[in-house]
């Protein structure tokens, strides 16, 4: 007999709907999940007292009212990144150890209004910046798949809090492959939306554009559920997606057609060896395509590697807005302070015209783009890597070269703005999981989650569960 965690988050949502399951009788299965299984480096801070509580308001709603939205009464965590009003929030980082906002932040506001109930905060590296979750605040998020590898990062506690079924669902945020490469090192579907999808009040603190939230989930339609959750514009953004012409839910039960889909593999910002079983994962995904009916075509990089030292000039002077107060630099990590001081070396003019370059770099490639549906490549260039493998306190500028070469895909898609998924359709002989990505058009999240879809229903993988679970 399946337990409420074997359940999808939408399956928990409508048992909720039908009154056969309460959402403090789901708070506190995962809570006591939460308490006594977290060896993976899941959670940084986790709120019993207020989940217990939230939950039962919402459970005695239910008397009186109908749940409005699919994840309604499920529970959930917040990264913790996302200000979160009342509740420690320390950005991955020791200067901010005792940090607790007095206010919510959009994403947060929206997964209340959506009558989700947070357990806590999901682990994160500083500021979000690696691309591994080795925090100073926190134990290190490890995959449960093994936990002696990384979860990636920077949602790397919100992946391996899924894969290890502490939580059905969490949200994560992606400005260089965030979402999706801790999405391929625990064996999930992660989704990064279009630039301007999700609001970032009320920081709007990326003037690049280059971050956004989004879903990690077991499947693609719980995926899509979150992301009806955290979609739409709030008074003040400076920009937002068009809105879908259907819901994402019911996206993911319409035949997407026949799609032209370009592929490609060689790496897009450094010379980085592909690992065979993420060779193997691409091309299986590949042959997979075309037995859907699909064209796939192969293309050249769309974006040159001449984009590379502009997109890390912005990516520095990113890290370099995380501003610490002045009596605690000493407690930010060496990686953070390289990135920092690298930042702040950049003049105005320079920030400006690397942010056109970067908008010119991203037209050519969406033009080039044009002819294609979807865009198909590896998600990362090995599996997980062992905790440590590229972090390098004493080198800094060696550990940004090892996070290069471990994701030399991802940021593409931040360029652009495009949507793309990670999609955990492979694993190794000794069981590591290896996702491979999925872009689309700017704005066309309906499709990618209907081939997502498409994709799931010809080879799933809900029922393969690491150990533990």
């Amino acid at each position: 007999m399946a337990e409420l965690h074997d359940l999808t988050a939408v399956e928990q949502g409508e048992l909720v709907r039908r009154r056969e399951v309460s959402p403090l009788e789901l708070t506190d299965h995962y809570l006591e999940r939460a308490d006594r299984l977290d060896s993976v480096g899941a959670f940084v801070t986790l709120t019993p007292d207020l989940a217990r509580d939230r939950a039962a308001e919402l459970t005695a709603d239910l008397a009186v009212s109908e749940p409005y939205s699919p994840l309604w009464g499920v529970p959930t965590a917040i990264k913790d990144l996302n200000m979160t009003a009342g509740v420690r929030t320390t950005f991955g980082s020791a200067a901010f150890a005792d940090f607790v906002p007095e206010v919510s932040d959009g994403v947060t506001l929206s997964l209340e209004e959506a009558g989700l109930v947070s357990l806590g905060k999901t682990n994160t590296p500083e500021f979000g910046s690696p691309c591994y979750t080795e925090p100073d605040v926190a134990p290190p998020a490890v995959t449960p798949w093994d936990r002696t590898r990384t979860a990636g990062g920077s949602s790397g506690g919100a992946a391996a809090a899924v894969a290890a079924g502490l939580v059905p669902i969490a949200q994560g945020s992606d400005g260089g492959g965030s979402i999706r490469i801790p999405a391929s090192c625990c064996g999930l579907f992660g989704l990064k939306p279009s630039r301007g999808r999700i609001s970032g009040h009320p920081m709007y603190g990326d003037p690049v554009g280059l971050a956004t939230a989004g879903p990690i989930a077991r499947t693609v339609r719980d995926a899509a559920a979150m992301l009806e959750v955290l979609a739409g514009r709030r008074v003040g953004d400076p920009s937002w997606a068009p809105p879908p012409s259907e819901s994402f839910l019911s996206s993911c039960d319409r035949d997407p057609g026949r799609l032209r889909v370009a592929r490609f593999i060689e790496p897009v910002i450094t010379d980085s060896p592909v690992d065979l079983e993420c060779v193997t994962a691409w091309e299986d995904a590949s042959r997979l395509l075309e037995s859907l009916g699909h064209e796939v075509v192969d293309i050249e990089v769309p974006l040159p590697r001449e984009a590379v030292p502009t997109f890390e000039t912005c990516w520095a002077v990113l890290t370099a807005l995380s501003v610490v107060p002045p009596e605690k630099e000493h407690l930010v990590r060496p990686l953070t302070r390289w990135l920092t001081e690298r930042g702040r070396a950049v003049s105005a003019p320079e920030f400006g015209l690397a942010i056109g370059a970067m908008r010119r770099y991203a037209a050519a490639a969406l033009t080039a783009l044009a002819p294609y549906d979807a865009v198909l490549t590896p998600t990362l260039a090995t599996p997980p890597l062992p905790v440590g493998a590229m972090r390098n306190d004493a080198d800094p500028a060696a550990d940004f070269e090892a996070q290069k070469a471990f994701t030399p895909w991802t940021s593409a898609w931040n360029v652009t703005g495009m949507p793309a998924v990670s999609l955990p359709l492979h694993w190794t002989p000794d069981g590591l999981p290896v996702g491979v990505m999925i872009a689309a058009k700017p704005a066309e999240e309906a499709l990618l989650l209907a081939l997502s879809a498409q994709v799931e229903r010809a080879a799933p993988w809900l029922d393969r569960r690491p150990p533990g679970w």
